[in-house]
């Protein structure tokens, strides 16, 4: 991934299929055994799951080169064993949009649509290659402002703010000429 502290596993099986995943602490790893056996590798802090790959984000004091190996016997051992990857795969995801076009008036709505609609066709199958994923966060009528939440190997990326500001705020400016500004979300 473009994130030096980040890593993308392609496991060649179903990963999430019912919708990303993101556990940012071990405590957070109730609903997933592999998440779980992720976070039992010392230097590990932030696992991602995308519908058919994996990322696992790591210490900034810590080597891929001691953690690669760990990390992928934790996910081998975990597909060799069947247990499902998430145990009640339709429940609610973490850190989904904070606001659905309903809490919108209509006009504010059908722009939340069209910001949402891009993101899903064009924007997250783009980021998703490397690793990642965009979430629509929020947006606000009376200024124009996007908020996005960045999530796996995007979040913390040090070209994240590069991908909003060049690719992300540009597309949805030139498609949606409401939009005047895109932010990410912390």
């Amino acid at each position: 991934t473009p994130n030096p502290e980040v890593l993308k596993f392609i496991p060649g099986q179903p990963v999430s299929p019912a919708g990303p995943h993101e556990f940012r602490s071990a405590e957070e790893t109730a609903q997933s055994p592999l998440a779980a056996a992720l976070f039992e590798v010392e230097g590990v802090t932030r696992a991602f799951f995308g519908s058919d790959f994996l990322t696992v984000t790591k210490d900034a004091d810590r080597e891929w080169k001691h953690l690669k190996a760990p990390v992928l016997a934790a996910i081998m051992e975990h597909y060799t064993s069947g247990a499902p990857v998430i145990i009640d795969p339709d429940a609610p995801a973490a850190s989904r949009e904070v606001h659905g076009e309903g809490d919108y008036g209509a006009a504010a709505a059908a722009i939340v649509a069209e910001i949402k609609d891009l993101l899903d066709t064009r924007i997250r199958p783009s980021v998703a290659q490397d690793g990642g994923d965009i979430l629509f966060d929020r947006y606000e009528p009376d200024t124009g402002v996007v908020w996005l939440q960045m999530r796996g190997a995007c979040s913390g990326c040090p070209s994240s703010s590069a991908t909003l500001k060049a690719g992300v705020e540009n597309m949805l400016k030139h498609y949606v000429p409401e939009v005047t500004a895109v932010e990410q979300t912390l």
